[in-house]
């Protein structure tokens, strides 16, 4: 039987204090567990400058190319004419936004166990920082109807059908662009069967980012890079998602309607063997607007082993092994985890 996501996960727990969110609404300023320290690249980026991600057309006949030369140089990019219904992604924020309203103690109901990965509460990467982040979350893999059913025991089926529906829509998605980007590195089908099958890693995260009372001090998600092998992330009309870029510093992605933005994980980097970034990014608060995303995590089964392709006579940038082995390694090791695999000295880049 394959190991699933969940399960994957389970041999990591966190303790609760790293999962229970705190009560944002009730608190006027800023506390001292949520004051990030200031450093020198606090302005380290190009504000309101999304520009700089590319927008790609999906129905574009130089789409591939397009796509291929993100990946290599940012590691990211909005992507329009996806195919996702518009209808469909405005109900799971409005849906998302019925959650995040609810009293904490009713929230709390579906609070994500230690070893759990589904649920309420906060990021899991909350441990390998000194101060907590400025954001709740809701995780769903497959269907969330035992977490909604501790809030909502009468009024969770239309919950469940709208997230349900929208990791469908996402998944069908995520098939075209993996085989977009496999097509771009020369991988076969028949190296990959588990595309286009129910054999893959999939999680769907609502994102919810409250107005704060002192922005400028407070992170709304800490500076990281995703496991998987890419995100689909629609955000709501506010900006905050910034992606990091080696000579440029934070670029602000701002919203685009019926855009999605693409980023590519750490599964990706370790394929392409270093050829593909894998994204470094943050999500910055503010204290006029609520904030709400949605994020499709994909990737390959946990059981499957991920070997850097090898081109033209090149080395290895790093060993092969299993996704379920990269996701232990990162559990414990969040900013080191490429590294740890590095076949290269000093390297994880």
């Amino acid at each position: 039987m394959n190991t699933t996501l969940s399960e994957a996960y389970r041999d990591h727990p966190l303790h609760l204090q790293h999962i229970i969110p705190l009560e944002f609404s009730s608190f006027r300023t800023l506390p001292d567990s949520h004051a990030w320290p200031q450093s020198n690249d606090d302005n380290d980026h190009l504000t309101s400058n999304g520009s700089c991600i590319p927008i790609i057309d999906l129905k574009d006949p130089n789409a591939m190319e397009e796509i291929g030369l993100a990946c290599e140089k940012w590691g990211a990019f909005q992507l329009k004419n996806h195919g996702i219904p518009l209808n469909l992604i405005e109900e799971v924020h409005e849906e998302a936004k019925r959650l995040f309203s609810l009293p904490s103690k009713e929230k709390i109901k579906a609070l994500r166990s230690a070893g759990g990965a589904t649920g309420y509460g906060s990021a899991r990467i909350s441990p390998f920082f000194p101060k907590f982040m400025w954001h709740e979350g809701f995780t769903i893999m497959g269907s969330p109807s035992n977490d909604v059913k501790e809030i909502w025991p009468n009024d969770y089926k239309y919950f469940c059908d709208i997230m349900e529906e929208c990791q469908k829509q996402m998944k069908t998605l995520a098939e075209k662009i993996t085989n977009i980007i496999f097509n771009i590195l020369g991988i076969s089908k028949e190296q990959n069967k588990w595309v286009g099958s129910n054999n893959h890693c999939e999680a769907l995260q609502l994102n919810f980012y409250p107005c704060c009372p002192d922005p400028k001090k407070a992170m709304g998600l800490a500076p990281h890079t995703d496991t998987s092998l890419f995100t689909i992330l629609h955000q709501s009309q506010t900006s905050g998602l910034q992606i990091f870029k080696e000579g440029v510093g934070y670029t602000t992605v701002d919203p685009h309607p019926n855009t999605l933005v693409v980023n590519t994980g750490d599964i990706l980097h370790i394929l392409s063997n270093s050829r593909f970034r894998c994204s470094l990014h943050r999500v910055v608060v503010n204290d006029i607007r609520d904030r709400y995303s949605v994020a499709y995590f994909y990737g390959p089964p946990v059981d499957y082993l991920v070997s850097p392709l090898v081109v033209d006579g090149s080395l290895p940038r790093f060993r092969s092994l299993t996704v379920k082995d990269y996701i232990g390694i990162k559990a414990k090791n969040l900013e080191g985890a490429l590294s740890l695999i590095s076949t290269l000295p000093h390297d994880g880049n």
